[in-house]
């Protein structure tokens, strides 16, 4: 006797066959691997190289303002002083230019040295730009010490009072209104791995409309004024203004590294949470102090990427010309309608660090 089973009502055809058409034709972003980001990077024009004869110039976060300028907060101080001067000197100011590429012509001082009644009152450092609902969220980080540069050592009066601060401003022109406190502080709690340091913030937007920030911390579980170790760990907050709350999990870890990496960027690509940082000595990539990418579903479990490599130290320029340098560091993407579109790195090329420069590497990432 064959059996007899009931056809399906139309609105269960409708379901069945909408679900088998989108498995077909609308594969998952999520499915897709992560990218090899070292495809994207093209040569560098000489456009590209923002220097200054009178300062160090470091980090560099880019923003494209209403007006269609870029405009490119960066950190410097004088080259007199030497490199290590950054923890002491460093001020952040902002450069415009009428490309992403350049090139890029200094205008002011954003954040300046507000005196020692300030947390942030003689160095700001490290800036990256979030524009968020017609407002602009600068971070940074500050510190407030005895002054003093120091050409061969850190100073670590300074080093070890460093704080994550943002400042907001309604354009890239400013003004900025900076706050008498911390956006991120220290945990009071000496075991707590960072009970010594914050700083080298990265923020990104989260699908939720939520803010995540990714943070270096130093803790004081190894003897001090170094202490350590250094980790990165992360923090979310509802507005871009906090409050923040931390999250406990250490990320960019490598097994036996104290140190294994820092100045991450960190951006979500509508499926994924990626980030590049510096891998200070080839424990992800396996090519050396480099760039290097990781991943994550959530923002707060993360592992590098299948292709972790970004940049190694050789920077190529459109000239042919191959530059070896002896550190390319603070990544940060400019983003193109969601898309990345610059790499600004961090970069010097002479043995004593001096004369250090911000450059803007051109990305060809493929079309989606």
């Amino acid at each position: 006797m064959t059996s007899f089973r009931p056809a399906p009502s139309l609105p269960v055809l409708a379901v069945v066959l909408l679900l088998a058409l989108t498995s077909l034709s609308l594969p998952s972003l999520r499915s897709a691997p992560p990218p090899d980001v070292s495809t994207w990077l093209q040569p560098v024009p000489a456009s590209a190289v923002f220097q200054d004869p009178d300062y160090n110039i470091w980090c560099g976060s880019a923003v494209v303002g209403s007006d269609g300028q870029v405009h490119l907060f960066y950190s410097r101080w004088p080259r007199r002083l030497g490199h290590l001067a950054w923890v002491t000197h460093s001020e952040i100011a902002r450069a415009v230019a009428p490309s992403p590429l350049g090139p890029f012509r200094h205008v002011e001082v954003v954040l300046p040295a507000r005196g020692p009644d300030f947390w942030d009152g003689h160095c700001t450092h490290n800036p990256t730009v979030l524009k968020h609902e017609g407002k602009y969220y600068l971070y940074y980080m500050g510190n407030v010490g005895d002054g003093r540069a120091m050409s061969d050592r850190l100073n670590f009066t300074h080093r070890n009072h460093q704080r994550i601060g943002v400042a907001v401003a309604d354009r890239p022109e400013g003004p900025w209104t900076r706050f008498d406190r911390p956006v991120l502080d220290v945990d009071p709690r000496l075991e707590a791995p960072d009970s010594l340091v914050v700083t080298n913030p990265s923020v990104t937007l989260r699908p939720d409309g939520t803010v995540l920030m990714i943070y270096k911390a130093v803790g004081q579980q190894k003897p001090l004024p170094f202490g350590g170790p250094v980790v990165h760990l992360a923090a979310t907050a509802r507005s871009p203004l906090g409050p923040f709350t931390k999250h406990s999990r250490r990320i960019f870890t490598r097994e036996g590294a104290t140190f294994p990496a820092e100045d991450p960027f960190i951006w979500h690509d509508g499926s994924r949470y990626l980030g590049i940082v510096k891998d200070m000595g080839g424990h992800f990539t396996g090519r050396g102090v480099s760039l290097a990418l990781f991943v994550s579903d959530d923002g707060l479990d993360w592992s590098p990427a299948p292709r972790p490599l970004v940049s190694t130290l050789h920077l190529p320029h459109r000239d042919g010309r191959v530059q070896t340098l002896q550190k390319l560091e603070r990544p940060q993407l400019l983003l193109i309608d969601g898309r990345p579109a610059v790499l600004y790195c961090a970069a010097v090329d002479t043995p004593d660090l001096n004369g250090s420069f911000n450059v803007a590497i051109p990305l060809a990432p493929p079309a989606p």
